[in-house]
């Protein structure tokens, strides 16, 4: 439906006007995670009794992110190339007789690709160690602050021993964890979130100081995908380590801005990461499926060119884009090789250059 204004009433050009609607699947899929959520957070917390009002805020924006992710990866997954992959990925994972081989090979590119991140390393170091900095200290901010949000986790001390702190883990006391307040142990657990935000300050650093010398970032970066999230995370980091510093060096002296500051841009952060670039973050995991079908699709058998005979592709891939390229309107047709993906790269640039020399009535050698 397009709703269009009245020309001869108003005088204005019509301008057409697109409803925009909201992906079924995505929403449902969003809706089921979020209540799943929220019905974690109420048992985890022994029925809210662990839950801290102060940080209701940032659970609600966490809910709103999960929604967000959750909605955003269920309409990525149902795109024609993106559900092949997922499908063709599972379909690969459970065959029969491989599922011991290929839960091994699952947790070696989970390694290598998520974790380690070899592919990157190998691009450049400067990226790779940017990636790596902003990577662990995302994920160690993450393990301690979701847990203390949702009321799964909380510190109490020894009734004998004031001064000794163990944990509280939904709801269990785990006394074997206690530790001495003012002891290297105790620094470090009332100081994670500060070693996090340092971590992710310094992959900050490189990746900014990479995107301005490095000509082709440059040219091509974009504010609102490659600065704005760098930006919202340094303004995380930074406002945490203010209110450490608050607290020791400055007497609580602004404390309570700080911290209504902090809040806000952890909420922002948050409410904008289903829809900038740490979404590939999620993303990423799905990958795993990728290069799991392309080391599977090498050892496979292979689609040979119709044209010169030479191996180029696997078989299924060849077969699995002849499928999808259709529903995606694209006609390959070819009257000599059948479809133009049974033509490796070389031939096809061949073949290209044989219809243009055609064309001008020339002879291709």
């Amino acid at each position: 439906m397009q709703n269009t204004v009245n020309k001869r009433e108003t005088g204005v050009v019509q301008v057409p006007m697109m409803d925009v609607t909201l992906d079924r699947k995505g929403v449902v899929a969003g809706m089921v995670f979020s209540l799943v959520l929220c019905v974690l957070i109420f048992l985890g917390s022994n029925r809210l009794k662990s839950f801290d009002g102060a940080l209701a805020g940032y659970c609600f924006s966490t809910l709103f992110a999960l929604f967000g992710v959750v909605y955003r990866y269920a309409v990525w997954l149902q795109r024609p190339a993106t559900r092949l992959y997922w499908e063709r990925g599972w379909q690969l994972f459970w065959q029969k007789g491989s599922r011991i081989k290929n839960t091994l090979m699952f947790f070696v590119l989970a390694w290598e690709k998520l974790l380690e991140q070899r592919f990157i390393r190998q691009r450049s170091t400067q990226r790779w160690a940017a990636h790596q900095f902003i990577f662990w200290g995302c994920l160690l901010a993450i393990a301690v602050t979701f847990p203390l949000t949702f009321g799964w986790l909380h510190f109490a001390s020894l009734p004998e021993r004031p001064d000794h702190y163990f944990m509280v883990l939904f709801g269990l006391d785990l006394t074997f964890t206690a530790f001495e307040a003012r002891s290297f142990v105790g620094w470090i657990y009332f100081h994670m979130l500060d070693i996090a935000a340092v971590l992710c300050m310094a992959g900050i650093a490189l990746s900014v100081g990479r995107r301005m010398k490095d000509q082709a970032e440059l040219t091509t970066q974009r504010f609102d995908n490659d600065m704005m999230p760098l930006i919202l995370l340094f303004a995380v980091c930074i406002t945490g380590i203010m209110l450490t510093l608050s607290n020791m060096f400055m007497e609580g002296k602004f404390y309570y801005w700080i911290t209504t500051t902090h809040a806000m841009t952890v909420m922002l952060w948050l409410l904008y990461l289903p829809f900038g670039k740490f979404f590939h973050i999620f993303q990423r995991i799905a990958n795993v499926g990728v290069w799991f079908y392309k080391a599977a699709g090498a050892e496979s058998e292979q689609g040979k060119c119709a044209r010169c005979g030479e191996e180029y592709i696997s078989l299924m891939h060849q077969q699995d884009i002849k499928t999808i390229l259709p529903e995606l309107g694209f006609n390959y047709e070819h009257q000599q090789a059948e479809n133009w993906q049974n033509l490796c790269p070389s031939c096809r640039r061949k073949m290209v250059t044989a219809n243009q020399f055609r064309v001008l009535g020339k002879e291709f050698m």
